[in-house]
């Protein structure tokens, strides 16, 4: 699965293959992953599970067909992987994958979709098995292709949070379930039926939408996982707290009732839940507020799992700010479990940190191991036993990373020798795009208006062709980040990827203004009751910085574009001096009216943001309230907006489409009816980008250019 192009375009980055994290087998010599591409002439998706073999570098397709996913290892040569059937139904399959003809048999069915698996071997020689699915009120198993649908489509709601991201709430809900794999006469079976974990607990895991295996682990004594408090609405608050089940044999038919770990003074996320090796204790992460998402993580350690009541927290201080002024979020034990290594965001990148495992000898703060380019998208040992290596890390951690200009790329990372080793990049660390570092930059200017004292960080991509010195000038387009709190980072996205806009001619600058993750809580917390004031004014700086300092930047060609929080920022510079700095915009799915915050699923986010609820300080709402300003609205704009986007509903993006029309100021709506926040099918997103590159090319001047330069060449061949 290589696919070759001597230009980066939309069609090239969405038919490239991509690929999952890699997990390695216990001996370290082969991992697993997953693969998918697309074609535009076929219009169809291939998917297939792979074979990487580590020392080579070299991967082999395992089995091409559509429905299967979720492979994990059972032994040194055999996997087992999900097969999606008719009538939603799901068939465990095993697979030799050091066979010729990769021999596989089924494990199992199950009469329901399930995802998420994993799987832990137990003392006894069984392996548990456990997995997530649709749970009825009741506790059974959900299939939504055969449950009883009902003769109306009408929906009735007495409570808060009546949908979330693109789907209307319903009685069933996201559950864990377990259960044995037998091994006999060489062969694996799930004994007997799928049990639910959380039966008659009103409790829910993974945590929607965007759970998943990280919110829970299997450990030789049980389950641990986390689950929103039933006792707080979750529109209204983001409390989730970690759980522990025991479980001797994974057998029991009716488990034991979950039993909460107690973090006092910590009422916010929980998050990534991780045994340690001997099975005794737990790290995880947790915020302390119950209304903001976006808190800072604490890294935690419940050092005896079976007395859940006694918690210990890393780099903790008495006035519960914390030491450490980052955010730990994946966790991973050391063999020995004298260490934890954890990621972090830091400066436009995720990097992995190494502490010890025991927060009274965790004095030191953590700093960074060595990694390739780009951002660690998921981690794991090498090899599943220390002794597999003489290296004091035994056989080092083996890492997924992306960067802007590398989709998927496998190491071997060493902590204690700080080495790195290249087992297999998807494009060739960005060549078979025709993409490559030398276009890759950053810089660092003063952050807001006059006498500011902090800085602001901006990554810079520039195109391909780009030398130096140059006496050519590209048109500058600025991208503004959603969140707000979050951030560009040197990462892989295929949904806005600078690389794309370099490459039609753009030297393209991401900043990272206040609210931006990675750079502090300070700037990160500075953006509560400053939607429009502190991050605006740091775009005006970042601005005026690249157009005084940058001489291959063409400022009076410049174009800017942002979602969500992002178009939020578009509209709100519409409406302000900025806007007349640039020749179009571009609002994907922004915010119109922040009086219409409250049109949102998950309320404790304006709440925290605008420092309370619309009822209790409408100020503060209307103070960033971009259609406050629409009379100033004259830039040449796109909208973009999907119906199934419940996060920011379509009305906001009707509303600032209409004012546009309305003041005639050249404006176009692009609309998606069956996407939500994000523009996700291939087919749709190529549209996207069309529109996309259309617009802004247009006032850029862009456009012309590529039409001169179809005539010159049109001249050449004749």
């Amino acid at each position: 699965m290589t696919l070759t192009a001597t230009k980066f375009t939309p069609e090239v980055m969405l038919s490239a293959p991509r690929r999952s994290p890699a997990e390695p087998n216990p001996s370290g010599k082969l991992a697993v992953f997953t693969a998918s591409s697309y074609s535009f002439d076929d219009h169809k998706k291939t998917s297939q599970i792979r074979i990487l073999d580590i020392d080579s570098g070299d991967s082999t397709t395992l089995v091409e067909e559509s429905g299967t996913s979720d492979p994990v290892w059972l032994e040194d040569d055999e996997i087992l992987h999900l097969k999606s059937g008719d009538n939603g139904s799901t068939t465990l399959v095993v697979r030799h994958v050091n066979s010729a003809e990769a021999a596989s048999y089924e494990a199992g069915s199950i009469k329901a979709p399930i995802s998420n698996v994993k799987v832990k071997k137990l003392a006894n020689g069984t392996i548990a098995f456990a997995c997530s699915a649709l749970a009825t009120p009741d506790g059974q198993l959900c299939n939504p292709e055969t449950e009883k649908k009902p003769q109306s489509s009408a929906k009735v709601y007495t409570t808060l949070f009546v949908r979330h991201w693109d789907a209307w709430n319903t009685e069933n809900c996201s559950s864990i379930f377990y259960g044995v794999l037998d091994h006999k006469d060489g062969k694996y079976s799930l004994r007997g039926d799928l049990v639910n974990a959380l039966a008659g607990t009103r409790l829910s895991s993974p945590v929607p939408p965007f759970g998943g295996t990280g919110d829970f682990d299997i450990g030789p004594s049980g389950l641990v996982f986390v689950a929103k408090d039933p006792e707080l609405n979750p529109a209204l608050y983001t409390k989730t707290d970690l759980y522990y089940i025991p479980l001797k044999t994974f057998t029991e038919p009716t488990p034991p009732s979950p039993q909460m770990v107690k973090t006092p003074g910590l009422d916010g996320y929980s998050n990534n839940p991780v045994f340690s090796h001997c099975g005794h204790k737990v790290a995880f992460t947790r915020m302390r507020s119950n209304q903001y998402e976006s808190d800072k993580t604490r890294l935690l350690l419940v050092p005896d799992i079976t007395n859940p009541d006694k918690t210990e927290e890393f780099y903790a201080t008495a006035d519960g700010v914390g030491r450490w002024d980052s955010r730990p979020d994946a966790i991973l034990w050391s063999h020995d479990d004298a260490k934890l290594y954890t990621t972090a965001e830091h400066r436009a990148r995720t990097l992995i940190f190494q502490l010890p495992s025991t927060p009274s000898q965790a004095t030191a703060l953590p700093t960074p191991i060595p990694i390739p380019d780009g951002s660690v998208a998921s981690f794991t040992h090498a090899s599943s036993s220390s002794s597999s290596s003489s290296t004091q890390d035994g056989g080092g951690l083996f890492i997924t990373t992306t960067s802007l200009i590398d989709n998927s790329c496998y190491s071997i990372t060493h902590p204690s020798t700080s080495t790195n080793k290249l087992i297999s990049s998807a494009s060739k660390q960005g060549k078979t795009f025709g993409l490559s570092r030398s276009s890759i930059d950053s810089i660092t200017f003063r952050g807001g208006a006059g006498g500011s004292d902090y800085d602001v960080h901006a990554l810079v991509v520039r195109p391909s062709t780009f030398t130096t010195p140059t006496k050519k000038k590209y048109p500058l387009c600025m991208l503004i980040h959603g969140g707000p709190q979050g951030a560009w980072q040197d990462a892989w996205s295929s949904r806005w990827n600078p690389a794309v806009l370099a490459e039609q001619g753009y030297v393209v600058v991401c900043p990272n203004p206040t609210g931006s993750t990675g750079y502090g809580m300070a700037l990160q917390d500075g953006i509560r009751g400053e939607w429009g004031g502190r991050p605006y004014n740091d775009l005006v700086a970042c601005f005026e910085w690249v157009v005084e300092n940058m001489p291959e930047v063409d400022g009076e060609r410049a174009v800017a574009l942002g979602a969500s929080y992002g178009g939020f920022m578009i509209n709100w510079i519409q409406g302000h001096p900025l806007g007349r700095k640039f020749k179009a915009l571009v609002c994907h799915d922004g915010v119109f009216s922040t009086l219409n915050q409250w049109c949102t699923e998950e309320l404790f986010f304006p709440i925290h943001d605008f420092e309370g609820a619309l009822f209790e300080n409408r100020a503060a709402y209307e103070k960033w309230d971009p259609a406050r300003f629409v009379n100033e609205w004259a830039t040449p704009q796109l909208i973009i907006h999907s119906e199934l986007d419940y996060r920011l509903p379509i009305t906001e993006g009707l509303a600032a489409f209409n004012v546009l029309q309305a003041k005639k100021v050249p404006s176009k709506l692009l609309m998606f009816p069956d996407e939500n926040h994000w523009v996700l099918k291939h087919e749709n997103s190529l549209v996207w980008h069309r529109e996309v590159l259309g617009w802004i090319n247009k006032y850029s001047g862009i456009e012309d250019e590529q039409k001169l330069a179809e005539q010159v060449e049109g001249l050449k061949v004749e």
